[in-house]
């Protein structure tokens, strides 16, 4: 069985930048520290790092949001 260096490729996405889909789905495997060795590939490969940095800033702003309103509405309802 022979080798293949290269890691496997979408092929309806070969060599393009990757989707909105594909760059949300990455950034939020990065966030939980599972992103697989071809994503991070096309990633780097095709991606633009501003799309990731933007994504990832708009992640954090809402997971931050969001945790800041569970606590609030745990703190409401235990008073």
């Amino acid at each position: 069985m022979a080798h293949n260096d290269e890691p496997a490729t979408d092929d309806a996405n070969n060599g393009k930048a990757p989707s909105l889909k594909q760059v949300v789905g990455s950034v939020l495997a990065a966030a939980f520290g599972v992103q697989s060795k071809e994503n991070r590939h096309r990633d780097f490969q095709h991606g633009k790092p501003i799309v990731f940095i933007a994504t990832g800033i708009i992640f954090t702003l809402v997971f931050i949001l969001t945790v800041i309103g569970v606590v609030n509405a745990v703190l409401s309802t235990a008073n």
